[in-house]
């Protein structure tokens, strides 16, 4: 059969003329390589095309279709298949059903990808929101009438954002309870397209797709075989061949065992013949069957015998115009490193080629390509190095390009831990490149992007063990470098550098930073900072009295130790110069001094004394030995009073809120703030008549009957103040229309307040309502006049409309989804919660039947956001039925309820008891709320059963809560290891020790710590170290109720086992029995040199911090006096050659110094540890010397024998022998191509060769010599490519359809040592 005559992989002039102007769909799902939709034209085929794809002329798609730079040349579907669309670029869905699957689907990307777009989402519309907010509030202040048209506006965005918030939240909702579900693999995009493939008519499609189809029935095998020899024809169009790969395909995916069967003699030649097609879509099409027939490492073995090394070098080293083929080779590649001992079947040649590409700036597969050599670095250093990678990884964290910027440096630092792994690296400051372009003069000045490229890429060096050694060695002279980069006149730099201290520091800006920032005085903000601090509830932690412990963070002691590394290198030196600065931007300089004061706060709480003593005198400013105000600098002065300010405002506003240790600090501030918000309301309570009728009259309220014209502010004064004295409040309701007009405003009938928007300027008349609810509850006429009002009866009214038994009905109810999500109406739920909270608003709820009603509202399948509302603002001191109502929420409603309705639990389960009288006192309403808790622990439910236990665990933070829960005796058992975190707590008390014990659970536990949770808990905390540093940040939403949740900060150290187990005396003594703190102690001294057995390594941590946590405590502290092992301790910070293992003896040195006994024994040696007021070890210490501290020996010795190590250091290519002279000159020029001087000349010389001995580029043996110098030395891409292309390409095609023994010698040549041939 002769082919048709027509220039088109297709069957009929029709769909040639449809495919001439197509678009395909790139690499599959999965892939980085190329982006979602990228343009192809067909193929044009003729005699003169050879393998290298010259002569195709393709047509680009959009841009930012891959990962890698530039528009992307060309393009591939995953099936290799030509796709149409018209020539305007609109996709045309008449052509049939393969269009249908053109776009995108949602199921083909993974539930984490969905979960990122979506909070991106949520992000961005937050941030619409925030700004349609603030420009609200700005134009309440502008004329009404002049504004109204853009408020009506703004408005109907703001309502657009809420609404979308709210779709796109459950969305997330739902998403991440659909992957925390096991489901089946959905319909994948290939499946789609094969099955609309332009090659069959539509009803082939459809009849493809019924059920009980007998071709998709037929025998896996035969359609295998058949397959197979239908790939025997030829003379066929690449479609032909391109199809038939992708059933191949869809079978080895549809039966995952069938290619554990394949005859390799007959399915090898096919796939040879493919990969030595002309057209690249069939040799695109041979690498993709290759790698999905791909099962261990034997059958890469049988692969790399088919001499797929020389062709995936050919395709690589293509022009951009063979992308498709050059794509699908290096995934082919990257398919090694997902088998076991894959990565040890990459040949030299092929990762010498893969350097290449990483090198070669203008290539679209460089940044896949230096992903691959990072994959490959952690798996197989010795290869990488050898190959030359490392020098193209450290150009791209130099120059910037690399969009993984932090993983990148991870590599890096990964070889930086070990000594072993160290010898891989050069000169161990391959790191210090990310310095480079703030302590370069000229780079200063890049761009935006590359410097902030470069900030992330050092806050992640500060941020890990590695990354502070590499950067602290030489005197910190990276570090200063950074800093005294601030001198450079670069505005844009110096910010970024102020940013980096920022981030490294984890120093949050407080409310108040912009508005200091943009040049006003901090006389308010501090004031405002506190009265918000003032109306939240009080932190759990620093209330408590009888709180055995305060949180531990492993975060902070870094923290301290960053601190004083930055501080040692002059970080307080170069910001009073750069305060001092008078050409300075006046912004830098007030980021500089606000940068200065968190410093001297943080050196205030973190630092020992010794560090922090001198940084509180301002010597660069203040000269104690002449300050006076007529020999000292204006700016001067200003400055120390700003930086003074600065301290006082932070110490005000952030120390006793941020920090539990400093209780001093905390009750000044409280104190001060009650005295002052008592004298001042106590002289608003005893305002005169005169005064209160002239108060009344300036809030306009009788005045206008418009409630935008009101003084709010001024109302909710008088309403915190005069209302609240009986006499002013009677005046009020008898003398005047001021509380009759007010509470009108709030009747949902009137449509007011219930029509107004919900926006955040608008949540001040909720607060001005819950506020009068309160104040008409503290008297008798109050009581009266609401008992009274139509305020209550209209809401009843309303709320009995979504009451399906109450007999009334509306046609758009009050509480409708729409109305409370966008308007105030959810408000009102605020309003019954101020009323809930005293015996008489309950009376007041019965009598308008609103009890009953809530009921019913809990009953609602429909109306998540009411059942929120209600619950959410109910206030549950009382024993009432509103508790009745919650524990029906808590066990009869749905999932999403009942993990909401435990959240809620958990502010009265943490109340710190107080010793008071009366019927409802803390006590009584805290073990309330840890009964229902512990029935929480057995709902059917585990996310629920897993808040509940997180509760718990922080509520048993105080000694009278703890043994109130174990005397509850609950069952975790079924929980497993989500209960252990509570069962540990029961240990630090005797009644939970004799419990567990009668339960086996200690002598259990205990066997299983030493045997193997010791080793897992090294993991976990390293984790937990990771995700405090992360620069990652995820938007929180809080739901309209004010969701209650866990506060967010440095994560804690983990619950030890030992640890718990030392805090009572009959722990201490069945720890003393069992003899396992002696044989950690042993551990510790035998193995503390360990720096090779990865699980020697972990070992030693798990016992390092076996032994931190019980020294921790002030009863296991006595075990340290019966051993040395604080003398090793200290010995592996100061000398240990693993770095994380130095990090792990730091930490754990600073866990004994938070006991009164281990601090006294780590000052024994020398270290310094940081106390609060009372002189009690808050658990940091530092070294008394930095330098000797991080004295870290990375200098990298030579590799035994150099031979690799030469390879490493770039000499140049040199030639192999040969004895033919005309080979010999064509050897020599090659080897001289190598040489970036010689390059042009040798070129010239190889294309003489070339045109006067044309039969010696015909030669095997000189190919496979010239192919073995590309393997030895570093060639560049374009070199490599046209050193190749002298060779005539039946050169090809003899070494890999060669002879047996031709073969063999070939697989040899590159094959690792040890490994043997698989048979063909």
């Amino acid at each position: 059969m002769n082919p048709p005559k027509y220039p088109a992989s297709s069957v009929t002039p029709t769909q040639d003329t449809l495919f001439r102007h197509g678009r395909s769909i790139s690499s599959e799902g999965s892939s980085a390589v190329a982006g979602p939709r990228v343009g192809l034209q067909a193929p044009f085929r003729d005699g003169r095309e050879g393998r290298s794809m010259s002569n195709v002329n393709p047509i680009f798609g959009p841009r930012g279709s891959s990962l890698a730079q530039g528009p992307p040349p060309g393009g591939f579907s995953p099936d290799l298949k030509t796709m149409t669309t018209p020539r305007s670029g609109t996709p045309r869905t008449e052509q049939g059903p393969f269009f249908s699957d053109y776009r995108p689907r949602d199921n083909e990307r993974t539930s984490e990808q969905r979960q990122t777009d979506l909070r991106d989402q949520i992000s961005k519309e937050t941030k619409i929101k925030i700004g349609s907010e603030n420009l609200l509030e700005a134009l309440t202040s502008k004329n009404a009438k002049q504004a109204k048209e853009q408020r009506t506006r703004v408005e109907t965005e703001l309502g657009s954002s809420n609404r979308k918030i709210m779709e796109l939240t459950t969305q997330l909702e739902d998403e991440i309870e659909r992957s925390k579900r096991p489901n089946t693999p959905p319909r994948s995009r290939l499946s789609a397209i094969f099955q609309g493939s332009p090659m069959k008519s539509p009803q082939d499609n459809d009849a493809s797709t019924q059920e009980g189809n007998p071709a998709m029935e037929e025998s896996p095998t035969f359609v295998l075989s058949e397959i197979l020899q239908a790939l025997e024809n030829e003379g066929m169009q690449p479609d032909y061949y391109v199809e038939r790969a992708n059933r191949l395909v869809d079978l080895f995916k549809k039966y995952p065992s069938l290619k554990y069967d394949l005859a390799w003699p007959i399915f090898g030649l096919r796939v040879q013949i493919m990969l030595l097609s002309q057209s690249r879509e069939v040799v695109a099409a041979g690498y993709r069957v290759t790698r999905h027939a791909i099962t261990d490492r034997r059958s890469l073995q049988t692969i790399r015998s088919l001499n797929t090394d020389e062709l995936v070098m050919l395709s690589l080293v293509k022009e951009s115009k063979a992308n498709i083929e050059r794509e699908q080779a290096l995934k082919f590649v990257r398919a090694f490193l997902d088998v076991k001992g894959g990565f040890h079947e990459i040949s030299n040649i092929v990762l010498r080629t893969i350097v290449a590409i990483a090198e070669h700036h203008e290539d679209r597969l460089r940044n896949i390509s230096t992903l691959t050599l990072l994959e490959l670095l952690i798996r197989n250093p010795t290869k990488v190095v050898d190959a030359g990678g490392m020098a193209s990884l450290t150009q791209a964290l130099l120059d910037g390009s690399y969009p993984g910027s932090e993983g990148l440096a991870s590599a890096i630092l990964f070889l930086f831990d070990k000594p072993n792994d160290r010898l891989h690296l050069k000169s161990c400051h391959e790191l210090d490149a990310a310095f480079t372009v703030f302590t370069d003069p000229i780079t200063v000045h890049s761009s935006e992007e590359k410097l902030k490229a470069s900030a992330s890429v050092i806050i992640a060096l500060l941020h890990s063990w590695p990354g502070l050694y590499s950067v602290s060695n030489d005197g910190f002279a990276a570090i200063k470098g950074l800093l005294l980069s601030l001198a450079y006149p670069s505005l844009l730099a110096r910010d970024v550098i102020l940013d980096i201290v920022n981030a490294v520091l984890q120093i949050k800006a407080p409310s108040w930073s912009s508005s200091f920032l943009a040049g006003r005085r901090l006389t308010t903000y501090g004031r405002v900072a506190n009265l918000k601090k003032e109306e939240s509830p009080p932190s759990t932690a620093n209330t408590s009295e009888d709180e055995e412990e305060t949180r531990i963070s492993l975060n902070e002691h870094y923290l301290a130790l960053l601190l004083a590394v930055l501080v040692q290198s002059g970080l307080p030196r170069v910001l009073c110069t750069l305060v001092q600065e008078e050409e300075a931007e006046s912004a830098l300089r007030r980021k500089a001094t606000l940068l200065h004061g968190e410093m001297l706060n943080m050196a205030n709480r973190l630092l020992p004394q010794k560090y922090s003593s001198t940084l509180q005198v301002l010597s660069r400013l203040v000269v104690a030995d002449d300050f006076k105000p007529a020999n000292t600098p204006l700016h001067h002065i200003s400055m120390t009073y700003q930086i003074d300010s600065v301290s006082r405002t932070l110490y005000r506003s952030q120390v006793a809120s941020k920090h539990p240790f400093d209780t001093t600090a905390q009750y000044k501030q409280q104190h001060t703030s009650r005295v002052f918000h008592s004298t001042r309301q106590q002289a608003d309570y005893d305002m005169d008549e005169i005064k209160f009728r002239a108060a009344i009259v300036d809030t306009q309220i009788l005045s206008h009957a418009n409630f935008l014209k009101w003084d709010w502010n001024l109302i909710e004064e008088l309403i915190d103040g005069p209302l609240k004295n009986p006499k002013r409040l009677n005046e009020a309701i008898t003398g005047t229309k001021f509380l009759k007009r007010l509470l009108g405003f709030y009747r949902p009938f009137k449509y007011r307040f219930s029509g107004t928007l919900n926006t955040k300027l608008n949540q001040r008349y909720v607060r001005v309502g819950v506020s009068l609810m309160k104040s008409l509850l503290q008297s008798n006429e109050g009581i009266a006049y609401l008992w009274d009002s139509k305020f209550l009866r209209q809401l009843g009214e309303c709320l009995s409309q979504i009451d399906r038994t109450s007999g009334f009905f509306a046609d758009e109810p009050l509480f409708s989804n729409w109305r409370t999500s966008s308007t105030l109406t959810g408000g009102y739920f605020s309003l019954l919660g101020a009323l809930s909270s005293d015996p008489k608003g309950l009376q007041m709820f019965e009598r308008w039947h609103m009890i009953n009603i809530s009921y019913h509202i809990i009953d609602l399948r429909d109306r998540d956001d009411l059942i929120e509302l209600l619950l959410g603002n109910m206030d549950f001191t009382l024993d009432s039925h509103l508790r009745v109502m919650l524990s029906k929420a808590l066990t009869a409603s749905h999932k999403h309820i009942r993990i909401f309705s435990t959240k809620l639990l958990r502010k009265y389960a943490i109340q710190a008891p107080r010793s008071e009288t009366g019927s409802q006192s803390p006590s009584s309403v805290c073990e309330w709320a840890i009964r229902l808790l512990v029935t929480q622990l057995y709902d059917p439910e585990v996310e629920v059963s897993e808040v509940a236990v997180q509760i718990l665990e922080e509520s048993c933070h105080w000694k009278s809560h703890l043994e109130y829960v174990v005397s509850c005796r609950p069952q975790l058992d079924h929980l497993n290891n989500i209960g252990a975190p509570l069962l540990l707590r029961f240990l630090s008390t005797s009644l939970g020790y004799q419990y567990l014990d009668r339960l086996d659970y200690i002598t259990q536990e205990m066997d299983d710590w030493f045997l193997g949770r010791n080793n897992s808990y090294v993991t976990l905390v390293e984790a937990n170290l990771s995700r405090g540093f992360s620069t990652s940040l995820i938007d929180t939403l809080q739901s309209q109720a004010n969701e209650p949740s866990i506060p967010q900060g440095h994560p804690a150290l983990p619950p030890h086992f030992y640890r718990e187990l030392t805090r009572t005396k009959e722990g201490c003594d069945l720890l003393h029995d069992s003899g396992h703190f002696d044989k950690f102690v042993t551990t510790i001294r035998d193995t503390w040199t360990e720096h090779e057995d990865q699980e020697a390594m972990v070992k030693l941590k798990g016992c390092l911090w076996a032994v931190g946590n019980i020294g921790s405590m002030e009863l296991g502290a006595s075990f340290l006096d019966d051993s040395d092992v604080v003398k090793w301790i200290v010995q592996i910070a100061e000398q240990s050659k693993v770095a994380t293992i130095r990090g792990t003896a730091f930490f754990v040195l600073g866990l004994i110094s938070r006991s009164l006994h281990g601090m006294e024994i780590i000052t024994e040696h020398g270290w310094l540890t940081a106390t609060d007021y009372y002189g009690r070890s808050i658990g940091y210490c530092l070294p008394p010397a930095l330098g000797v501290f991080f004295s870290l020996n990375i200098e990298p010795k030579p590799a035994d024998g150099g031979a690799s190590r030469s390879r490493v250091k770039g000499i140049p290519p040199r030639p192999i022998a040969d004895k033919d002279p005309v080979h010999a000159r064509i050897l020599e020029s090659v080897a001289s191509t190598g040489n970036t001087v010689l390059t042009k000349k040798a070129a010239g010389e190889l294309n003489t060769l070339k045109t006067r001995h044309l039969e010696a580029f015909s030669s095997v043996e000189l190919y496979r010599k010239v192919r073995d110098m590309l393997g030895r030395y570093r060639f560049h891409l374009p070199v490599r490519r046209f050193v190749l292309d002298l060779f005539n390409r039946s050169v090809i095609r003899e070494v890999v359809l060669d002879e047996e023994e031709s073969e063999s010698e070939s697989v040899q040549t590159e094959r690792p040592m040890g490994s043997r041939p698989s048979p063909l």
